[in-house]
């Protein structure tokens, strides 16, 4: 009984036993709050926040509870932008230095400095052969000098990482390294064609890490080919990153072509956007049953530039007489714009007085306008199109829940779209001073 009663004593105290990962921020008034999360394959839990002091330091404290794994410390909005990832192994405190133009400096934790020193290490070898083909350099005993300190690095540092997790991202960086002397052309060749030989996308620690990711997006956009276009280059690309990734998970490949295919939309290569989707996106939704990615990415296709815009009715007058058209049926004009407004949106009532005075001194039948009012409530809508006898004017019951908006994507107003003669989109202005720019320099 006398030793159950200390085994139940001891428990609180083996669960309150911490490891702290603590450090401080530069220029310290830039941040309030850091969060801590633990990453998973698929998803991050949430473990705890701290408040970044006036003098920029902040502190987590980890229990018992919280296991060996990546974390990732978030700094900013929006959180998947601004933010770093810690090894945590269990075993060690971990002290940092973050700066917003340096980055992450580890002043304790031999796990996290061992990986930072390899980073740092094949960084400059890396440095080192780029200069030498820079320089046209024909001291080939200086080159084989080079990888060999390359390969001496990768080794040395894979044996000072055996059993810890850094060894997995360490493996997984492993580069091509010449047996003999290539030129620069071979050698560029080379590193494209072995870039992913050491990647394991089924390997859990670097599935719970952004390390996948980031090799992913260095491929992409880091490896050209001379003989394609930026696009096409990017597309090639994209179908050797996906031969390596299509054996891991599908809620992995889920997580990775999203992040590919919102950098291209973030970039405004739609056409890339779409090819993601179409060869590879779509399906990898449909077997996830994952109904909001679909129509998202369904969304973003209809929407994409050179598509005829989603078709509704409109109103006009002919011979006196109201009649009711398609929008593809409209004829007579050289470009259309759409314009998504609200009667109690005080952007709108400052925007569309403006796009009115403008089109009107653009010259006859350049510009029609098609007036979307999304409205709770006809009546103040009613009341103002009176003011724009030039426009075209839908109602748009419903307000945020209206058939209309939603085949736009509309989630704010005013949303502009102009259209080419036969309907299709070919820009989307963010404000009215884009969409004054594009007529004006077209």
């Amino acid at each position: 009984m006398k030793r159950l009663f200390f085994t139940v004593l001891l428990l609180p105290s083996l669960l309150l036993a911490q490891h702290t990962i603590k450090g401080t921020f530069s220029p310290a008034k830039e941040y309030n709050f850091a969060l801590l999360y633990k990453v998973n394959p698929t998803m991050s839990d949430y473990v705890t926040n701290a408040e970044i002091g006036e003098d920029g330091s902040f502190e987590f404290k980890l229990d018992s509870t919280n296991t060996k794994g990546t974390y990732r410390l978030v700094y900013a909005v929006p959180q998947e932008d601004y933010n770093f990832d810690i090894i945590y192994n269990g075993k060690e405190d971990i002290e940092l230095v973050f700066n917003s133009e340096t980055g992450v400096e580890f002043k304790k934790s031999n796990e996290n400095k061992l990986l930072a020193s390899y980073t740092n290490s094949m960084s400059m070898v890396t440095q080192s052969i780029g200069n030498y083909f820079s320089q046209e350099s024909k001291d080939t005993m200086a080159l084989k000098a080079i990888f060999k300190t390359q390969k001496e690095t990768q080794e040395s540092f894979e044996k000072l990482a055996k059993n810890t997790r850094a060894l997995a991202f360490i493996k997984a960086n492993k580069p091509y390294i010449p047996k003999k002397i290539v030129d620069v052309n071979t050698y560029i060749n080379y590193l494209k064609k072995h870039y992913f030989d050491y990647v394991d996308f089924n390997d859990s620690i670097l599935q719970s890490s952004n390390f996948l990711e980031e090799r992913m997006l260095n491929y992409v956009f880091g490896m050209s080919s001379g003989s394609k276009d930026e696009l096409e280059n990017y597309k090639e690309n994209i179908d050797v990153v996906y031969s390596q990734m299509k054996m891991a998970p599908e809620e992995v490949q889920r997580i990775l072509l999203f992040d590919l295919w919102q950098q291209m939309a973030d970039l405004k290569h739609e056409s890339v956007s779409n090819y993601i989707a179409e060869n590879y996106l779509m399906d990898v939704a449909v077997n996830l049953n994952d109904q909001e990615l679909l129509q998202s990415l369904i969304l973003y296709q209809n929407l994409s530039k050179g598509t005829v815009a989603p078709d509704f009715d409109v109103e006009i007058k002919e011979k006196d007489k109201v009649i009711t058209k398609k929008l593809t049926e409209l004829k007579g004009a050289e470009n259309y714009v759409i314009v998504f407004w609200s009667s109690t949106c005080s952007h709108c009532l400052d925007e569309v007085p403006q796009l009115q005075k403008f089109v009107n001194s653009l010259e006859e039948n350049k510009v029609q306008v098609v007036a979307i009012g999304l409205e709770d409530e006809p009546y103040g809508w009613k009341n103002l199109t009176y003011d724009y006898p030039e426009f075209i004017h839908v109602y748009g019951e419903g307000k945020w829940d209206n058939e209309i908006g939603d085949a736009y994507g509309v989630t704010s107003t005013p949303t502009y779209f102009v259209l080419d003669k036969d309907k299709k989109i070919v820009v989307k202005p963010l404000d009215f001073d884009v969409l004054k720019e594009y007529f004006e320099t077209k």
